[in-house]
């Protein structure tokens, strides 16, 4: 694949519409040319715990940001046409399609690709794991920032550069 987005979402809570911040990398002609990133004031508002942990986001960063209508406009004059590329694909695309419904907005018809199962198939038993950043430092992207959707962004897309 030469042209598609990476995208990634981190979550705040359990609900898929929760999305709380996307990354999208843009590859045209097997070459990152755009990048975007932001912070989304979820739906439902609310930080489990966990997810907190996971990614350190919380109430205090994103109760004064953008709801996702806003910040989809920004996002897809870029990635009109592309595939989209996710690792664990149907977590991103069930984010994306739920946070959709939730502002009763109409879905296009968006393709995705994942490079988690992509992984499995390229690297079988020879990796300890599947994970993003084992997978990402197979293919030569060390990944500093795991959770901040756009650094996940990034090394999904330069896993998808090498095996899709």
């Amino acid at each position: 694949m030469q042209d598609f987005a990476a995208i990634d979402f981190e979550t705040a809570n359990g609900e898929c519409s929760s999305v709380c911040s996307v990354g999208i990398v843009v590859v045209r002609n097997g070459a990152i040319t755009d990048s975007f990133y932001s912070l989304i004031k979820p739906e439902p508002n609310y930080y489990s715990w966990f997810c907190q942990r996971v990614h350190g986001l919380g109430r205090q960063d994103t109760d004064s940001a953008p709801i996702f209508p806003e910040v989809w406009k920004q996002i897809e004059p870029k990635i009109e046409g592309l595939t989209l590329v996710a690792h664990n694909s149907p977590f991103d695309e069930g984010c994306l399609k739920a946070v959709f419904r939730t502002y009763g907005m109409t879905y296009p018809d968006y393709q995705f690709k994942c490079t988690c199962r992509a992984a499995r198939k390229f690297f079988g038993k020879t990796l300890p794991n599947h994970q993003l950043h084992t997978v990402s430092e197979a293919c030569g992207y060390i990944l500093e920032n795991h959770h901040h959707a756009l650094a996940d962004a990034e090394a999904c897309a330069a896993i998808a550069l090498k095996i899709l």
